[in-house]
């Protein structure tokens, strides 16, 4: 008998994981789904609000990389001038993955697509993130993203 209620609670257990999972990874696709609506309003410190807003956020891109949030901001700012050089933002979540309940590892690959601007010269290429959790929010505090056009 004590073999059974073994693994009953084994099975309970793992159920609850899997749905801890859920539900971070959820959270954390519901963050780049706010960021990706602001971005396509022309909103940067909107998207911005899915970065912690702290000086140890790192940012990396290109051959450059940066530490806060206000810096990453400024980036943004100098690269997407205004919502004509923003353009239309699109996510392809390749993996969304929990490593613990309170971080998720995500790679996927970014596009912008711009009015009067050729598909084949629009920016694009691909991130890798981590989100983490603190006092019950989610947010960005590693991002490592590649350009490949634009």
């Amino acid at each position: 008998m004590n073999r059974l209620i073994q693994i009953v609670l084994l099975c309970l257990f793992a159920q609850s994981a899997l749905a801890a999972d859920s539900a971070a990874t959820s959270a954390v696709r519901n963050v780049l789904a706010v960021q990706k609506d602001a971005w396509n309003r022309g909103d940067i410190e909107g998207f911005m609000q899915g970065y912690w807003r702290s000086d140890d956020i790192r940012f990396a891109g290109g051959a450059d990389y940066k530490y806060g949030w206000q810096a990453t901001l400024d980036g943004y700012r100098k690269g997407y001038p205004d919502a004509a050089a923003m353009g239309k933002l699109d996510f392809d979540l390749i993996e969304v993955r929990e490593l613990n309940p309170d971080v998720v590892y995500v790679f996927g690959r970014w596009h912008v697509a711009r009015a009067n601007e050729a598909a084949e010269k629009a920016p694009h290429g691909l991130f890798t993130l981590i989100v983490e959790r603190e006092s019950g929010v989610w947010s960005i505090t590693r991002d490592h993203s590649s350009a490949a056009g634009g």
